[in-house]
């Protein structure tokens, strides 16, 4: 079969003049220079700018077919093929680019897919797309149903043999004839369970067929014990979170022979701290493979960390007694278990580590070095399935979820490494669990408290808020309700006293708020201010209070708090207007720059930052105390017997208000700030 507009390249550089105004700034130069090099027929260096302008502007319709046309010229038809299928799910009504993703899924080998959407463009399109359709459909359609017949008839003769079923499967499916296809790929899989691929095969069709459970113990034990191509493939079809254990039970279940699913169901069991069940299933390993020197001495350590010495040593002196190659290592932890000599090493330890797993992880951080952030994937996933059990990796299968925007799978990565032994690789994945979780929670709630004492008005203020926030599906904002205190410890009174320091007043409010986006999000809320203290001429203690606006917060370099040493800037706007205060708009500008003494720099545990301040407030009314500069240095730390969120901070500032009329004090002061930041996510 040939494509349906495969001679569309020479004319898509005049596509160019609707998009470039179209692409916002930061993708429209990358795109001028892809099609500049189109012209030129530079077509690997095009595809690089294509990529660059879409991660800008993912939006942009014509100029992702162009990248997909143009990896076509470069033979990268997978790709293109999965560009066509985004750019078809964007716009159905396309119907040049359903035509040729339905042409790629043939040629790829995907004749189900292909004949599906040949079948709906033959029965939903008009004219010459509809034509090619219909012809290209029978193509598909005629020669499955007469090979689907063939091999009935063969089945029918010899019930027991294996290729028929498998190739009467193979049609089925692509047939669109799900249900039947189950049968005899099952059938295939019975008469050779070592042909684990069949297992993915399985999985995929009962997974059409909404059987949940059966399919994913299928997809679990091929994931496990399938080729690697396979194994990758299944993974993709499981759900986004690591397997349950009652899974790999069933998964077990299904293919009782997959010492490599069992062996991982026993170290999940291990890690959950279930030793009793996690010494079963190793014993059961041995029993089954009894060279396998790994569960042996897993085995023989669960006993004697039981006290267990007569029931360990068997299994330890078969470790001790093996002599086949890269047993080195694991015979020097069998010794240092036992308190015995050590024994001469033979070979680096590296060596005996599995080819595949090595080669992986070093593909993996070359992909993730030039920033194929896709290949690394795949080849962090292929490492992950060699050796479950390489926290390195796990960590690095979320770092790349996270950076793929996949957080919910990130997220689940996260918290597996988070029960790494290695106390660095289980404290960076913390630190990562923590900051992802609260987004796809439910409920979320947050607390934060910073009171303080400031020279310049001889008080101390007390600002705090409690909100608990409501995830509602994929919505783009959450609801909320929240309590702020703003308040002091001495009310100065008089005029001169500014509103904004404290307005004295618990202020019970629910609001809408959208999820962070780089940085940045808005908010709204009503609700009512009770003062805590009588309000001058008697007027009620509750009051009406609207607020809202819009925040913004980012840093950069090693930030106060974190493992490492460094330099870091931290920036935060806000613009919020408050009802209350005659309709006012206040803006604040806070920027921090200084340098961090992480905790492994010696200081006893304390978490040291030393960094100098800028800011900027401002308000639309120009009113004296709204409107001023200040900067000067400040010194942050935390104690190592308080959370990571609790710290202290003292700042020396320089202040010069910028308006000065109805001012009653100088335009220019000093203030020594000194307090604490709490706050929590739950």
């Amino acid at each position: 079969m040939r494509g349906w507009h495969r001679g569309a390249l020479p004319v898509l550089l005049a596509g160019f003049l609707s998009l470039e105004a179209q692409a916002p700034d930061g993708a429209r130069s990358a795109l001028e220079r892809a099609y500049e090099l189109l012209r030129k027929r530079d077509y690997d260096a095009a595809v690089v700018q294509f990529r660059r302008g879409l991660a800008v502007a993912p939006e942009l319709s014509e100029a992702r077919k162009d990248l997909a046309y143009t990896l076509l010229r470069v033979g990268e038809n997978e790709e293109a093929r999965d560009l066509f299928r985004e750019s078809m799910e964007r716009n159905p009504e396309d119907v040049t680019v359903a035509l040729e993703y339905a042409f790629l899924c043939y040629e790829t080998k995907q004749r189900r897919e292909a004949r599906l959407v040949f079948d709906r463009i033959r029965r939903t399109a008009q004219g010459a797309a509809q034509t090619t359709a219909e012809e290209a459909f029978k193509n598909i359609d005629l020669p499955m149903r007469e090979g689907i017949s063939r091999w009935q008839k063969a089945v029918e003769r010899e019930p027991d043999n294996f290729s028929a079923h498998r190739e009467l499967a193979e049609l089925l499916e692509d047939s669109d004839r799900s249900a039947e296809a189950a049968v005899h790929y099952e059938s295939a899989w019975r008469l050779r369970p070592a042909e684990r691929n069949l297992l993915l095969d399985l999985g995929r069709v009962w997974q059409r067929q909404g059987q949940k459970e059966k399919s994913a113990a299928a997809l679990l034990a091929a994931s496990r014990g399938a080729g690697p191509r396979a194994a990758e493939s299944a993974r993709q079809l499981l759900p986004a979170r690591y397997p349950y254990v009652y899974e790999f039970r069933a998964a077990f279940e299904l293919d009782p022979a997959n010492l490599e699913l069992r062996r991982e169901l026993a170290y999940l069991l291990l890690e959950m701290g279930n030793r009793q069940e996690a010494e079963r299933e190793f014993l059961g390993i041995v029993e089954q493979a009894p060279s396998d020197l790994l569960s042996s001495a897993q085995l023989g350590f669960l006993r004697l960390q039981r006290r267990d010495l007569e029931g360990a040593r068997p299994f330890l002196d078969a470790v001790l007694d093996a002599k086949t190659e890269g047993a080195g290592e694991l015979q020097d932890r069998v010794r240092a278990a036992l308190k015995l000599p050590k024994g001469l090493q033979q070979r680096a330890p590296e060596a005996a580590e599995p080819a595949l797993s090595r080669n992986a992880r070093v593909m993996a951080e070359k992909s993730l070095q030039a920033g194929y952030l896709q290949d690394a994937l795949k080849y962090l996933t292929a490492a992950h399935g060699e050796d479950p059990l390489d926290f390195s990796v796990i960590l690095k299968l979320g770092w790349t979820h996270n950076l793929l925007r996949q957080d919910q799978q990130a997220l689940d990565w996260f918290a597996l490494a988070r029960k790494s032994p290695d106390v660095q690789i289980a404290e960076e994945a913390r630190q990562a669990y923590r900051n992802l979780e609260p987004e796809y929670s439910p409920l979320r709630t947050t607390f934060w408290i910073t009171p303080f004492y400031s020279s310049r008005w001889q008080n101390a203020f007390g600002y705090s808020q409690l909100k608990s926030e409501f995830r509602l599906g994929r919505l783009p904002f959450r609801p909320y309700l929240s309590m702020r205190l703003v308040g002091d410890s001495s009310p100065l009174g008089g005029p001169a006293y500014p509103q904004y320091l404290s307005e004295s007043a618990f202020i019970l409010g629910a609001g809408l708020a959208t999820r962070q986006w780089k940085g940045l999000m808005a908010w709204g809320e009503a609700g009512t201010s009770v003062s805590y203290e009588p309000r001058a001429g008697g007027a009620s203690r509750a009051l009406p209070d609207y607020r809202g606006g819009v925040s913004y917060g980012k840093g950069f370099g090693n930030l106060p708090g974190g493992p490492n040493t460094g330099a870091y800037y931290e920036n935060h706007e806000d613009a919020v207007y408050v009802a209350r205060f005659d309709n006012d708009f206040l803006l604040y500008c806070q920027n921090r720059a200084g340098y961090s003494f992480g905790k492994a720099h010696g200081l006893g545990g304390l978490r040291v930052s030393l960094y100098v301040n800028f800011n900027i407030t401002g308000d639309t009314k120009r009113q004296y105390w709204a409107n001023f500069v200040e900067a000067g240095p400040g010194l942050r730390f935390g104690l190592p017997f308080l959370p990571g969120s609790f710290h202290f901070f003292v700042d020396a500032l320089r202040g010069v208000h910028l308006i000065n009329y109805s001012n009653p004090r100088r335009p220019n002061y000093y203030d020594l700030r000194a307090g604490f930041w709490y706050a929590f996510v739950k």
